[in-house]
């Protein structure tokens, strides 16, 4: 009788197959309370190695770290009215604390741009004092009806930007530069992750904005997946709140704000994108454990041996675990390694040890070679960034293999149905024709030039709308 797989195939169940890698590669569980997650420690080791990365760039931006209350009254969300338009239906709201019945009810917050103006409206005063530029690491609360860990939770982690400045152009420039330099080259040289840089749709954008930048991602199964946003706040929000400063001419100006954030959904992405049916595949670049150093038996001569090669890739810069843990069958640790996709296993035995060499696995390409130990050290690092831009590549070319430039709604709605991603021109489809896409469960994700730059405006000329199912 064949063994069952450890995994549901990707080709039979591509949600069962997610599902299962989250649970056995141990990711995270479901919490009590429907909706929300237990991140477990290999998957949140993954989320702080995505914020050490953010976190540096975010900071060589300009912006500072700090942080805002959970709770905020309701009445900050009610001063911006397309804003609590936009999130009201997924508001968790808290009406008593202390055994009593509050006075206002606290909404646990969605996002921050509310009770971060009341500080920015008391810290702005002068032009002197712009730009401001805040960044938090958070959780925040969405009630979600259709929960799935890591890609829609009740409750996530993420970071969330606010800033304002003295003109729209400043704003305008640094949310720009928030999209590309800090989530699209941390997405592509980090997470190795092929993206589409585009605008949202009116339809599409963060509530309360003048404009959206998004990255977008195509999943394994062909869907798209939305990585990160960028938004032009204009000076909604300023007005709102009145935040405003004297200018250098002696007037008061209202400024003009940015908001931005990335989430723990990238933990789901990074299953998506790269796993295979084996597990994940972690870029080696963000893994926590890029190598790990199997004793295939407890014999003290090997034990030594595996931890002097520990020792000698942790002095070439490799981030090095050792797995000395005999006791527990080496087959069922080097499957739950390979499920946990740490990019490099090295394997050694008694027989390693009279030849010299030790078994060398490579998790994303696949597949074994006997390595001269004392070449490791070396040839580890350099397997690392190959197989770092083997994922990229290979991200890349499933997407330019699964999208297709169409004419028609017909035809942009068959294709994505199909498991691909369609281009169309917004001239042909517009809002009109987004509406009887999303009757089909097809959203038009962004758009983007024709040369695959972000358009200057909605109507620019020649913006193409692509268009998928997503997550």
């Amino acid at each position: 009788m064949a063994k069952a797989p450890v995994l549901t195939p990707r080709a039979d169940d591509f949600p069962r197959w997610y599902q299962d890698l989250i649970s056995k590669a141990e990711l995270a569980d479901n919490g009590p309370v429907r909706g929300t997650m237990v991140i477990r420690p290999y998957g949140y080791g993954l989320w702080e190695r995505m914020q050490q990365e953010l976190d540096g760039r975010i900071k060589a931006a300009g912006a500072q770290n700090a942080y805002f209350p959970l709770l905020i009254p309701q009445s900050y969300l009610t001063k911006e009215a397309e804003h609590v338009e936009g999130f009201a239906p997924e508001l968790a709201v808290v009406t008593h604390g202390g055994g009593k019945e509050l006075e206002e009810p606290a909404v646990v917050r969605p996002t921050s741009e509310t009770v971060v103006n009341a500080s920015f409206a008391k810290w702005v005063q002068s032009h002197r004092d712009l730009p401001l530029l805040i960044n938090q690491w958070a959780n925040v609360v969405r009630w979600e009806l259709r929960p799935r860990l890591f890609l829609r939770t009740s409750e996530f982690l993420w970071q969330e930007g606010h800033t304002a400045h003295a003109t729209y152009e400043d704003a305008r420039d640094f949310a720009a530069h928030i999209h590309e330099h800090v989530y699209g080259e941390f997405m592509e040289t980090v997470l190795a992750m092929d993206l589409v840089r585009g605008r949202k749709t009116p339809k599409e954008r963060f509530a309360g904005a003048i404009n959206t930048l998004t990255l977008e991602g195509m999943m394994g199964d062909g869907k798209a997946l939305q990585m990160g946003t960028s938004h032009e706040l204009g000076q909604n929000f300023a007005k709102a709140f009145g935040t405003r400063y004297l200018s250098k001419e002696g007037t008061q100006e209202y400024v003009w704000q940015t908001s931005w954030g990335s989430t723990t959904r990238m933990v789901g992405a990074l299953v998506m994108m790269h796993g295979d049916d084996h597990g994940l595949r972690v870029p080696p670049r963000l893994a926590p454990v890029q190598a790990v150093v199997l004793a295939i038996k407890g014999d003290e001569a090997v034990l030594a041996k595996v931890r002097e090669i520990g020792d000698r890739l942790t002095a070439a810069g490799v981030r090095v675990q050792v797995d000395d843990r005999t006791d527990t069958p080496f087959g069922r640790r080097a499957v739950d390694w390979e499920l946990k996709g740490v990019p490099v296993r090295i394997e050694v035995g008694p027989r390693d040890l009279e030849s010299g060499t030790a078994m060398l696995a490579r998790r994303i390409p696949g597949g074994k070679e006997p390595v001269s130990m004392d070449a490791l050290a070396s040839l580890v690092p350099r397997v690392l960034e190959e197989d770092q831009d083997r994922l990229l590549e290979e991200s890349r070319e499933r997407r330019a293999s699964r999208t297709s430039d169409v004419a028609s709604i017909a035809e942009a709605a068959e294709v994505a149905a199909a498991g691909g991603w369609a281009r169309i021109p917004w001239s042909e489809l517009g809002p009109e024709g987004e509406a009887r896409l999303a009757e089909q469960s097809v959203t038009v994700r962004c758009l983007v030039a024709e040369d695959g730059s972000v358009p200057q405006s909605d109507d620019a000329p020649g913006t193409v709308a692509l268009v998928a199912r997503s997550y």
